[in-house]
């Protein structure tokens, strides 16, 4: 039997192309959408466009540039004739640049980490909501949060840039929830903990954060997370289902935020 809880929806993923992105693009076509997924690397969107097939099309762009969001909303509207939701996934360490400790944080460091977990969620939010104005019609983002940045961890995950980025998405989005719920526009967030993702390989490949883990989100035996454990709340916040729920945050981490953990 079909799904279609998307049913002829029409999405941009902002960061749609590979790890959760993609794997959440995959599940909207499953349930009836048509997908616009945004990557910056080339292969993979050559990669996701051949996945999607008819039902969806990649695009190359950087979403930290203004136009990005803006270009995919378009070609969107151009390739499929509505737009009706945004996911924004993209986002990423800043550990490379200088994201750690406070007392060890490089200004750089800081500044990248905002510019790739941030500022490109508000460009790429900012694009939705003028085109939902813009259409007079309802609409739905979802923004991609962490439990790091409610539920921090001292000893293994110390990106205290990284945890002021998720934290603040959480603010940015009830703000604008509050704001645009009168226009019909909802804007929810989802916080994962550790998901097996590029960004989480230096996590994955290190025996004591997996042993801290079994404990930390034991759930399902203890394991670290997998895109896919992000559909089921992905496909109800894009869809119709989820058409009275503004301003909230939902934790898919395994029990992280309730579990103590230990070393």
């Amino acid at each position: 039997m079909l799904n279609t809880w998307l049913h002829e929806k029409s999405i941009v993923i902002i960061g749609g192309t590979t790890g959760i992105g993609l794997t959440a693009a995959q599940a909207f076509v499953e349930h009836g959408a048509r997908v616009v997924a945004v990557g910056r690397n080339p292969e993979s969107v050559d990669k996701a466009s051949s996945t999607l097939k008819e039902n969806g099309v990649a695009m190359v762009g950087n979403a930290e540039q203004p136009e990005t969001a803006i270009n995919a909303i378009t070609l969107c509207l151009k390739k499929f004739g509505a737009f009706h939701g945004l996911y924004h996934v993209a986002g990423g360490s800043g550990r490379k640049f200088g994201d750690g400790p406070l007392h060890e944080m490089t200004l750089a460091g800081w500044n990248q980490t905002l510019s790739l977990n941030l500022t490109s969620l508000m460009l790429s939010n900012q694009a939705a909501i003028k085109a939902f104005l813009d259409q007079k019609t309802s609409g739905t983002i979802l923004n991609m949060g962490s439990v790091l940045g409610f539920s921090p961890s001292p000893n293994y995950f110390v990106t205290h840039a990284y945890a002021a980025t998720k934290s603040a998405v959480i603010g940015f989005s009830k703000a604008i929830a509050s704001y645009y719920a009168a226009s019909n526009i909802r804007i929810n967030v989802l916080a994962p903990a550790l998901v097996e993702t590029p960004m989480a390989k230096r996590a994955a490949a290190d025996e004591s954060i997996m042993h801290f883990i079994k404990t930390k989100q034991p759930l399902d035996g203890g394991r670290i997370g997998l895109p896919a454990d992000l559909n089921g709340a992905a496909v109800y916040f894009m869809s119709d289902y989820s058409s009275f729920t503004t301003g909230q945050v939902l934790s898919v981490d395994g029990g992280w935020s309730i579990s103590e953990g230990q070393y």
